[in-house]
């Protein structure tokens, strides 16, 4: 029986079992793949507070982490596949079902994070890992000297072209409104680049090619022109998709899937709680992830304590 078991082990994950861990509830921390969650898939955090000139991302997980077993706390790598509500009456009691064992726990924290959103335009599951990414810290080094697309208007497109562009021959930022939604420090950057081109108003209906990626078709969303641009690569950030679909039956979600909270993090059923990218909110950064998860830990932690 633990007191907490947290899913999740990116900024929130790893930020709650801090927490937990410092309150002394037995505590389980589950990932199904590797610690730090989507954010590693940036280089670097430059808005993260305490860190003038930003710090690369892995240092930083590397260092929450380390918090975390500092207080006690392990990881244990396995997924969470199902989880049922054992005892309603409160304090509730929840089975956690991984691929090897089940657990029991007297709350959760549910920090499961997103993952990229798809266009669903023609050719783009066709050419994934033929020209088409989600994550230019990856895959940027494949394109030294060529020219890739951008499609997205949102912090962390503005970051993944300004990332591109120490590679890249050329970058070209698609996106179907008439100005950008990032931070106006990075449309600075991005503007002050000549290796940066904007498209603004526009699109992308079909990703181009043979065996790789070779263009892209674009519609102008005011004129209708459509015009085919030359790339080699496409890179995708037009938001994310929570990964909750397992507690549909448990939680209530939006209309997107995000979960549910009150300003405590407490989800639709007594001591479930959640945080982070899997939380439905107005802002998904890696500042507010940890601030969600720590409350989500105060929350849980004075559940247990019947206040």
């Amino acid at each position: 029986m633990q007191d907490v078991i947290i899913i999740g082990a990116g900024p929130a994950g790893l930020t709650a079992a801090l927490y937990a861990g410092r309150y002394r509830l037995r505590t389980l921390l589950l990932e199904k793949s590797m610690v730090g969650g989507q954010i590693v898939l940036s280089p670097t955090i430059e808005n993260f507070p305490g860190f003038p000139g930003g710090i690369k991302t892995s240092e930083l997980i590397e260092r929450l982490a380390q918090q975390v077993k500092d207080v006690g706390v392990d990881i244990e790598y396995n997924e969470a596949v199902e989880i049922t509500l054992k005892e309603e009456n409160a304090p509730a009691i929840y089975t956690v079902k991984t691929n090897d064992v089940i657990y029991k726990t007297k709350t959760l924290i549910v920090a499961t994070g997103a993952k990229a959103k798809e266009l669903g335009v023609l050719g783009e599951r066709r050419f994934v890992g033929k020209g088409v990414s989600y994550c230019a810290t990856c895959d940027a080094p494949l394109f030294r000297d060529k020219e890739v697309v951008v499609v997205g208007g949102g912090d962390r497109a503005v970051e993944e072209a300004l990332y591109l562009c120490e590679y890249a021959r050329k970058v070209k930022i698609i996106h179907r409104r008439k100005d950008l939604r990032a931070a106006q420090i990075l449309q600075e950057k991005a503007l002050r680049n000549p290796r940066i081109e904007l498209v603004l108003d526009s699109v992308i209906e079909e990703i181009l090619g043979e065996e790789r990626v070779r263009g892209v078709r674009v519609r102008n969303v005011l004129t209708k022109e459509i015009l085919e641009l030359s790339c080699q690569g496409i890179f995708i950030f037009v938001g994310i998709i929570p990964q909750t679909s397992f507690l549909r039956n448990l939680l209530q979600l939006d209309d997107n899937g995000f979960i549910i909270t009150d300003q405590s993090m407490q989800a639709s059923r007594l001591g479930v709680f959640a945080c982070g990218d899997c939380r439905a909110k107005s802002l998904y950064q890696v500042i507010n992830a940890c601030g969600d998860a720590a409350q989500a830990a105060y929350s849980a932690h004075r559940y247990i304590l019947g206040g």
